[in-house]
């Protein structure tokens, strides 16, 4: 297991990260996530603390606070030392009935992260997160909101989930210019088969410094390999909740791609799709969420897989992006800039 400062911190996350999406969920969307029970979350937490991960991600919204509570109890239970584990939670969803019961308002965020401390049974959240945008509240009521939560030490960092790169880059603006805690990192889907966060969002996590944390890096389960080409789902998540969307043409190319490397290398498809984002650099955690132990182990040996620059090579081609605007405008005018730079570093010939 490799470690990594999560964006310009010096806060080390592992490369893998424990989702605990899977905890709790008794009704609805959140049974079919997992509604896995204190006893099967005690046994992955420990599992995977034993492998090195390091870094544990729920939210307050997550089988409507199960989730967390089973995740503190959980660190109770196996008796894990507290600067041993780096814990994450979110504030966004609505948690109650009234008006201000969701969102990044700061009424709102100063109550949900008492509420999480108390599910979690922590003196503080290692880094709290704003599950979603909020186009209702300002974002620098946001940030000054979560600079209070983190002067008044509930929480230590900061930072932000399903954002778009304008948003962020406006609210580390902000951080600047008033002194208040800059956002630590983002939290977003990225997959293979969905590579949607390289246009805008990756370039500027490359140009401000921030952690990325990736969710939902087998597409919701399509990269595993279990569901056929032209055959509506009939088990596992995406049976019930068709969610992250995909399209399925890109995806399934990107299984035949998989396929045979991984019967090459003798490795579970999910092993090829974890890998592949592991050698991202701009990765600084991938979130997976098992509901058995097989599972989770097998998630686990993909930080064992070091894919080949040619076996790389194909994936990258199979699931890259059509180009889009203003993209291929940067190509195509920047090209003879890039060549000086790369001629003045000494790289090109």
């Amino acid at each position: 297991m490799r470690y990594a400062t999560l964006g310009q911190t010096g806060l080390f996350v592992s490369e893998l990260c424990l989702g605990t999406m899977t905890f709790g969920g008794q009704d609805g969307v959140w049974k079919q996530m997992g509604g896995l029970d204190q006893g099967q979350a005690d046994r992955l937490v420990g599992r995977a603390l034993d492998a090195g991960i390091n870094l544990i991600d729920t939210a307050d919204v997550y089988g409507e606070g199960r989730s967390e509570e089973i995740t503190g109890q959980s660190l109770r239970n196996l008796k894990i030392r507290r600067d041993s584990v780096v814990v994450a939670t979110k504030a966004y969803g609505t948690m109650g009935t009234g008006q201000n019961s969701g969102g990044a308002s700061r009424v709102h965020l100063l109550e949900a992260v008492k509420a999480s401390l108390k599910r979690l049974q922590l003196d503080h959240i290692d880094l709290y997160q704003i599950h979603g945008f909020d186009p209702a509240t300002p974002i620098a009521e946001t940030m000054r909101a979560l600079d209070t939560l983190v002067q008044h030490g509930h929480v230590r960092y900061v930072g932000v989930s399903n954002w778009a790169a304008w948003q962020i880059v406006k609210a580390l603006g902000i951080a600047e210019r008033e002194g208040l805690a800059p956002l630590a990192s983002l939290q977003a889907y990225y997959t293979l088969a969905g590579r949607d966060v390289e246009r805008e969002i990756v370039p500027m996590i490359r140009s401000e410094g921030v952690g990325l944390l990736v969710w939902s890096p087998l597409a919701g389960g399509l990269l595993s390999g279990k569901y056929a080409r032209d055959e509506a789902p009939t088990e596992g998540r995406r049976a019930a909740f068709e969610f992250p969307p995909v399209a399925r043409e890109r995806a399934h190319a990107c299984l035949d791609a998989m396929a045979p490397i991984a019967e090459r290398r003798g490795v579970s498809m999910a092993q090829i799709a974890l890998a592949w984002l592991l050698h991202r650099k701009v990765v600084s955690s991938v979130i997976i969420g098992a509901k058995t132990l097989a599972q989770l182990d097998d998630n686990i040996a993909a930080t064992q897989l070091d894919l080949t620059a040619g076996e790389l090579d194909i994936l990258d081609a199979v699931s890259t992006l059509p180009p889009e605007y203003p993209g291929w405008m940067f190509e195509t005018q920047g090209a003879r800039a890039r060549q000086l730079a790369e001629v003045g570093r000494g790289t090109a010939r």
